[in-house]
């Protein structure tokens, strides 16, 4: 029996007020999805006067996401990014989605809570979605054994002296104010604890999703491919990235695809207030024959000036789909028109 996942990058409902704006033509395409998971980039919360312009957080109309999200037949949501901030907002955002039905990983009233995955059931099989979260802010976020916040993955940066010609574009060391080279990587302690949330969650379930927050700009940086890889490694089928707001590269990893970054889907109003405007996202659709993935592929998306998300025709979307496809190649994957959709094909070896 075949089944199909639909992921998406980030949603952020602030500021919405009409439900049935965001994702009118997108409904089609979601029903033709069994299943469709988002990263949710907003807490649920009446606090809405607070906006983004005095905290942290993202705050949105509880009423309206509900209706908004129920409309797209958005059923999973991850809460793991760097807007779901605050204990209150939190603590009251996951209130919300309890009580209208919809299932969420990434954030709780304590660590335990946000690190546990959400399982649903859907054609007879088991459906498990975990997501972290590397972006987040250093005081009173991270959930703790007695405190609300989201799951997180702590990374690392170091800057570190040229000494040897590791890159073309890097100049050798005998020339002043070259710049230093970054390295980064997953905390060991995070990533194994991690891990074995992953090996619980494959023991209950027959598809695992493993969803990440994290990025700068268009890279993918070391520390993102060893999370992937180590999710990968420990029985997820699917990875998803988001967060810089950027469409990022793909890669086949033992079969498995990792989506690096999903960049936004619904996104209008972000920090301070200031409007976000001609960004490109895309919009993962997962087929399994049984409990393996079938076939990878996704969908270039959009939204216009009225802030209604839209599926991007591929032929007036040539410029972006040649600098996946590079980026995707460096890793050693291949993608390929389908239609209006791109399909992951793993790269000939050479």
């Amino acid at each position: 029996m075949t089944f199909t996942l639909m992921l998406t990058g980030d949603v952020n409902l602030m500021n919405v007020t009409d439900p049935d704006v965001p994702f009118r033509k997108v409904r089609g395409t979601f029903e033709k999805a069994d299943l469709v998971f988002a990263n949710l980039e907003c807490c649920l919360t009446d606090r809405l006067n607070e906006g983004s312009t005095s905290v942290e957080g993202f705050f949105s109309d509880p009423k309206v996401t509900e209706t908004a999200l129920k409309q797209a037949r958005i059923e999973v949501v991850g809460l793991a990014n760097n807007v779901n901030y605050g204990e209150q907002a939190i603590n009251e955002s996951i209130a919300h989605l309890d009580r209208a039905g919809f299932l969420h990983t990434g954030a709780g009233a304590n660590d335990a809570a946000a690190r546990k995955p959400a399982i649903i059931e859907r054609k007879g099989k088991k459906i498990a979605f975990l997501q972290r979260s590397s972006v987040y802010w250093a005081t009173n976020h991270e959930a703790t054994k007695h405190s609300a916040g989201i799951a997180v993955l702590r990374g690392h940066t170091a800057y570190q002296v040229p000494m040897y010609k590791m890159k073309r574009e890097i100049p050798p060391l005998n020339r002043p104010g070259i710049p230093p080279y970054i390295v980064t990587w997953a905390d060991k302690a995070y990533l194994e604890k991690f891990q074995a949330d992953l090996a619980d969650a494959r023991k209950e379930a027959d598809i695992v999703v493993c969803s990440f927050h994290w990025g700068l700009h268009k890279d993918v940086l070391e520390y993102m491919k060893e999370i992937a890889h180590a999710a990968i490694d420990g029985g997820a089928d699917v990875v998803i990235g988001h967060g810089p707001h950027y469409s990022l590269g793909v890669e086949i990893y033992k079969g498995k695809p990792i989506y690096y970054g999903l960049g936004s889907f619904s996104f209008h109003t972000g920090h301070g207030g200031v409007t976000h405007g001609d960004w490109i996202g895309m919009m993962a659709k997962v087929d399994f024959d049984g409990n393996n993935v079938s076939r990878a592929a996704f969908e270039f998306v959009r939204h216009n000036e009225a802030n209604e998300s839209y599926v991007c025709d591929l032929t007036k979307e040539q410029e972006e789909f040649k600098d996946i496809a590079k980026r995707s190649r460096d890793m050693g994957t291949e993608i390929v028109a389908s239609g209006n959709e791109i399909v992951l094909k793993q790269a000939d070896a050479r």
